[in-house]
């Protein structure tokens, strides 16, 4: 079934050439169910590929979709036209006057630094304050996850001295959860950051159930006992080359990074990369819009 965007999204005709089912606002007015509204917090520098990355994900379900996409207020994105802000995207203020069924808060590479040293840091505990109450489902994403479990729980993250980069191998503790539903025992994620949360801290929390852990990288995926917030600490929406174009952009920077885990064929950056994890990225993405948020959220969004 499709996801509704805006006609003049530069990502709706990448998607159609893919056979990705997309929606105008004119077709889908014809429809005469509820679309779900979904708010994605767009942290990362690159927005627009992004947005394809999740977009992709998103669409793979039998329900409408109408995205809003969230833009920090007063933050400066470097590596987006700013065009193409003003035009599709809402401010991180104008969210606050809305509900909506689900939302995404993404990663963003500003794990090094303590939280409140991040310039939006305040602006987006606002939004997870008003999440609480007025969206059914938040879900948070690497460095979103972890801005959401300190912010909300008090778990802070861990530096480490070698950055966690390729595809990490986590282990099924709940089979039987819905989020995980179809999950193999062990499953794939590509990961990329410098820090993580350790499942002692979380399984401290009553108020929280880890679901998956992986013995490299710590936590995987937790989620509060509510199931108002999801934790994914990898990016499971990543395309087969976004951990090539990490990698080699830390090398143009002189950092002299490790090859990504698990990742090139042969350990070799020349030959084609196949993803191991796609899979595993669809599922998850449709658990959580099925069982988190299509079958729990009231059809009025005022009753949120």
């Amino acid at each position: 079934m499709p996801i509704k965007i805006d006609e003049n999204l530069p990502a709706r005709t990448t998607l159609e050439k893919e056979n990705i089912f997309v929606m105008t606002s004119e077709r889908a007015a014809t429809q005469d169910i509820r679309p779900l509204e979904i708010a994605i917090v767009n942290l990362m520098p690159t927005k627009e590929d992004t947005e394809l990355q999740l977009f992709r994900l998103l669409s793979n379900t039998p329900l409408q979709i109408n995205i809003s996409l969230v833009q920090m207020e007063g933050h400066i994105s470097t590596h987006t036209n700013a065009s193409h802000l003003e035009r599709f995207y809402i401010s991180s203020n104008e969210v606050l006057n809305k509900k909506f069924d689900g939302m995404i808060i993404t990663g963003a590479p500003v794990e090094q630094l303590n939280f409140e040293q991040v310039d939006y840091w305040e602006k987006l505990c606002n939004i997870m304050d008003y999440a609480k109450k007025n969206v059914f489902c938040t879900l948070y994403i690497c460095w979103g996850a972890m801005a959401g479990l300190y912010h909300l729980y008090g778990i802070d993250k861990y530096l480490m001295k070698e950055k966690f980069s390729g595809i990490y191998y986590s282990k099924l503790l709940t089979p039987k959860e819905p989020l995980v539903r179809g999950f193999d025992d062990y499953f794939p994620v590509p990961t990329s950051r410098y820090t993580l949360i350790k499942t002692e801290d979380v399984l401290k929390n009553s108020n929280l159930e880890l679901l998956a852990e992986s013995e490299e990288t710590g936590l995987t995926i937790a989620k509060s006992k509510d199931n108002r917030s999801i934790f994914m600490t990898g990016h499971l929406e990543y395309d087969n080359d976004t951990l090539a174009k990490e990698y080699e952009r830390d090398v143009k920077k002189g950092l002299s990074p490790n090859l990504p885990k698990n990742y090139f064929t042969d350990n070799d950056p020349t030959k084609t990369i196949h993803s191991k994890w796609r899979s595993t990225a669809h599922l998850f993405y449709s658990n959580w819009l099925n069982y988190y948020v299509y079958q729990a959220t009231p059809y009025r969004l005022g009753d949120i």
